[in-house]
């Protein structure tokens, strides 16, 4: 009898596995590129994988499932996609995956950006709006941002003087990096361990480890083969220990209290506090790990998204001087042509409207994150009809979004005009630009990431003309990417400062 009813059970069992593979099967599922056996679709990504995936959606669709690896994985390339994936279906999708880069530098996903989606995450990103991103925040940081853009203003005056190029790529990361630092942590960052020569490096190293594009991430068992043979594991542990040793730094100064004279208890102090008191975020008590992965996220987004924005920026006014003679006329029309040149404030940086056009069709053509950051599917949902299941990967191409021709008219052109009476911003409810992102996902630091780099470019624009290097035509301005979780500038940006007739 025990015999029968477990045939009886098995056969059960057998039939709702066949009826699930059926109603599978009948299920419509994303058109696909054909891919290739045990690789899958991972050959077509190409060395800029947002760009050729860009060049796939425009044969395959604005919804389009790929293979890589093991790993079922589905990108939308268009508004209307993205606004069901950010906004109608954002609590199916608003998970992370599991990647090996991301859990290295992240302390096991200890962070807000790679967390998943949970009670501990909610309270993180409550903590940290509340005391790093706020409007109040902001302005109360504005003292160090004038004084950090003095000094770059008079580090530039000295190239003008001499009429040599400057590296605009680099300065852009020194000066977000001095501000982060002393705003951030209490300390300048000439004091710390990574004030060298090769800390652009680094950060692009560390953020091209977030970009999930290695074997282990595709490859569970086998992936991580590759990594040591190609040289990935070694750099992925060099990142996280140079990483490591900034954040000890930065803890410990702070635990003996040796930081600049005058400076305020500030997020550092805050957090070694709650750790002291073992305070509870979500499912654990709050530890050292929990700390530097926050620290991660301050020092690689707070740095480097904003630099890369500027740096885009003044990359596309060298090749458009028309656009670069109207930002700078409008510019020292609002603030006045003074004999003594002055630091432009956030409120008269506010009244820049062309400005502002400038920047938002930069971030249209250049948008910080391409692929922004991936997320995991939880639950079963459906997009333009097709079915999109858990464990699925998820990509918004807003680099493809921001190309779109049934949107933008010349979409390659740069033309800061489009936006003129338009409603169209960046706080991720127009799904046509979207370079912090959207829904419940959406980057914590909008708004101070907005206003950085207004205030940064206002004032260089303000205080220099710009200049291509002797010899170079704007036909040699190039345009290449460099792909990582975001996309940073192949290679550096150089002009040549020409000292307006100010004097600071």
């Amino acid at each position: 009898m025990a015999v029968i009813w477990l045939l009886s059970l098995l056969f059960l069992i057998s039939v709702l596995i066949a009826a699930v593979k059926h109603t599978k099967r009948r299920s419509r599922q994303p058109p696909s590129p054909p891919g290739l056996p045990f690789i899958g679709n991972l050959h077509q990504l190409g060395e800029v994988p947002h760009q050729s995936l860009w060049k796939l959606s425009k044969k395959y669709g604005p919804v389009m499932l790929l293979k890589l690896g093991r790993v079922p994985t589905v990108v939308v390339s268009s508004p209307e996609t993205a606004k069901q994936v950010l906004r109608d279906y954002d609590l199916h999708c608003c998970s992370r995956p599991r990647v090996e880069g991301a859990r290295k530098l992240s302390y096991d996903y200890r962070d807000i950006t790679f967390s998943r989606y949970d009670d501990y995450w909610k309270e993180l990103r409550k903590l940290c709006v509340k005391e790093l991103f706020s409007t109040k925040q902001v302005h109360a940081i504005l003292p160090i941002k004038e004084m950090e853009m003095k000094k770059l203003i008079n580090s530039i005056t000295e190239s003008a003087s001499n009429k040599t190029p400057v590296n605009l790529s680099e300065k852009f990361v020194s000066l977000n990096a001095n501000v982060v630092c002393r705003a951030s942590f209490g300390v300048s960052f000439q004091g710390t361990v990574l004030n060298n020569e090769k800390f652009q490096d680094l950060v692009h190293d560390a953020l091209e480890m977030f970009g999930s594009f290695s074997a282990s991430d595709f490859f569970p068992y086998i992936g991580w083969i590759f990594d040591w043979y190609t040289g990935l594991h070694a750099r992925r542990e060099r990142c996280v220990r140079d990483l490591n040793a900034f954040y000890e730094q930065m803890i410990g100064l702070h635990i003996q209290k040796n930081r600049e004279e005058g400076t305020e208890e500030d997020f550092v102090d805050l957090l070694l506090k709650l750790e002291k008191e073992e305070a509870v975020l979500g499912y654990g008590k709050l530890t050292r790990n929990n700390i530097k992965a926050v620290l991660m996220d301050i020092l690689l987004a707070g740095i480097n998204t904003s630099a890369i924005t500027m740096t885009w920026a003044m990359a596309e006014l060298a090749r458009n001087p028309r656009v670069m003679k109207k930002v700078q006329s409008e510019i020292r029309d609002q603030i006045g042509k003074n004999k003594e040149a002055r630091i432009i404030s956030l409120d008269e940086t506010d009244q820049l409207n062309y400005l502002k056009m400038v920047i938002k069709e930069a971030w249209r053509l250049h948008p910080p994150a391409p692929l922004l950051v991936p997320r995991e599917v939880t639950s079963e949902f459906k997009i333009n009809g097709y079915t999109i299941y858990p464990k699925t990967r998820l990509h918004v191409n807003t680099w493809a979004i921001g190309r779109d021709p049934e949107i933008w008219r010349d979409p390659e052109e740069f033309i800061p005009e489009r936006f003129t009476d338009s409603d169209i911003d960046v706080k991720g409810q127009h799904f046509e630009l979207l370079p912090f992102g959207g829904g419940r996902r959406i980057c914590p630091a909008v708004y101070m990431g907005a206003t950085t780099v207004e205030f940064g470019l206002a004032n260089l624009l303000y205080q220099f003309d710009w200049k291509l290097p002797e010899g170079a035509e704007v036909e040699d301005i190039d345009m290449d990417e460099a792909f990582g979780l975001t996309a940073h500038k192949k290679n550096d940006l150089l002009l040549v400062p020409v000292k307006s007739n100010f004097d600071l």
